[in-house]
C-alpha cells in the first residue's frame, strides 16, 4: 500500500488551495501581438534585423538640405505624437516591455495609421539610438520634413486664382511657435509659411504636434537667405509687411492685406532683424491697449491673419 501511495502522490492533479491559481490561469491575456512582436517568429527576426539597419542608416531630406530622422522618446510623448498625426516611419518597442495602457495605445494607433513599421529591439539598442535618454521602451522615428521652396507658395496661390497670403518668420527659434503659426495660416486660408534655413525653428515633432495636424496640408518653405526670398516676393508683385512695435501704422489701417501679401513676424525679444526690416514695404504694429509690450509669434501672426481674412471676405 505504501508503494501504491507513493505512485499516486506522483500524479499531477488539483492541490488543496489551488483554486485561485487555476482561475488565474484561465484569465485572458489580451489580444495576440503581431508577428513582428512575437519572440522566435520569423517576422520578429526580420524586424529586429531591419531595426538595427534603420537605426544606423542616414536619411536624406527633401528640398532644403540633408539631415537625420528625429526620435520621439518616452511613452507619453510617443502616444501624443501618434494621436496628433505626427508623420512617422517606425515605432520601436523594447523587448519584454511592461505592457501598460500607453504601450497598448501606441501599438493600436501605429497599426491603425498604416505605413508605420513595428520593430522590437533590445534595451541596449534603444539606449544607443537615443543616446541614453529615458525612452521607457518606446521610440518613434519621425522622418525629415520635406520643405517647399519659397517660390512654390506664391506659384500655388496664383495657380488657384488667389492672392498669396504667406507668413515669414524671422529669428523664431521655438518649434511650438512655428507650429502655432502653421495652424493659424491654415485656419485663415493662408498659403504657407517661410522660415530661414539657419538659426530658426524647423518642422520637428514638437512643431507638428502644435500645428494639430494642419502641417499636413499647409506647406512650410525654407529659405537659404530670408532677405533675398522677400526681395523675390516683391519682384513677383507680393507686398512685404513687417510687424514691429514701432510700426508707422496699425494693422487695421493697412489696405495691402487685401491683396498678395507676405507678413513677416520677428522673435518676441528682438523683433525683426535690420536687413529684413529694411526690405519690408510697410512696418505695422498691433495695438495693445492692455499694456503688453509684445506678443509671441504665434499670437501675433494669428491677429494679422484674421484681419487679412476679414478684409478678403
Amino acid at each position: 500500500m505504501a508503494a501504491n501511495n507513493r505512485r499516486m502522490s506522483g500524479k499531477k492533479g488539483a492541490q488543496v488551495g489551488s483554486g485561485g491559481q487555476r482561475r488565474k490561469g484561465l484569465e485572458g491575456k489580451g489580444p495576440t501581438p503581431p508577428a513582428e512582436m512575437r519572440k522566435g517568429h520569423k517576422k520578429n527576426r526580420i524586424a529586429n534585423a531591419k531595426a538595427k539597419q534603420t537605426a544606423r542608416r542616414p536619411v536624406v531630406r527633401g528640398r532644403g538640405g540633408r539631415g537625420t530622422s528625429e526620435m520621439v522618446v518616452g511613452r507619453n510623448p510617443v502616444v501624443e505624437a501618434l494621436r496628433e498625426g505626427v508623420p512617422a516611419t517606425t515605432l520601436y518597442v523594447q523587448q519584454f516591455i511592461d505592457n501598460d495602457e500607453r504601450v497598448r495605445e501606441a501599438l493600436q494607433l501605429a497599426g491603425e495609421r498604416g505605413g508605420i513599421h513595428l520593430m522590437e529591439a533590445p534595451r541596449p539598442e534603444l539606449d544607443r539610438m537615443t543616446n541614453g535618454l529615458n525612452h521607457q521602451g518606446l521610440v518613434l522615428q519621425v522622418p525629415p520634413y520635406e520643405y517647399a521652396h519659397p517660390e512654390d507658395l506664391v506659384a500655388a496661390a496664383f495657380d488657384e486664382g488667389e492672392d498669396p497670403l504667406i507668413v515669414a518668420l524671422d529669428g523664431v527659434t521655438d518649434p511650438r511657435n512655428l507650429g502655432a503659426v502653421v495652424r493659424s495660416v491654415s485656419a485663415f486660408g493662408g498659403h504657407g509659411v517661410v522660415v530661414p534655413e539657419r538659426r530658426a525653428a524647423g518642422m520637428t515633432a514638437g512643431a507638428w504636434k502644435t500645428s494639430a495636424g494642419t502641417a499636413a496640408r499647409t506647406p512650410v518653405a525654407r529659405a537659404t537667405n530670408l532677405t533675398r526670398a522677400l526681395e523675390a516676393y516683391k519682384k513677383a508683385g507680393v507686398v512685404v509687411v513687417g510687424l514691429a512695435a514701432d510700426g508707422e501704422a496699425e494693422v487695421g489701417e493697412l489696405e495691402a492685406l487685401e491683396g498678395p501679401v507676405v507678413i513677416v513676424v520677428g522673435s518676441e525679444g528682438k523683433g525683426l532683424s535690420r536687413l529684413v526690416g529694411e526690405t519690408c514695404d510697410f512696418r505695422v504694429r498691433i495695438p495693445m491697449p492692455g499694456g503688453a509690450e509684445s506678443l509671441n509669434a504665434g499670437v501675433a501672426a494669428g491677429v494679422v491673419l484674421y484681419e487679412a481674412a476679414r478684409r478678403r471676405r
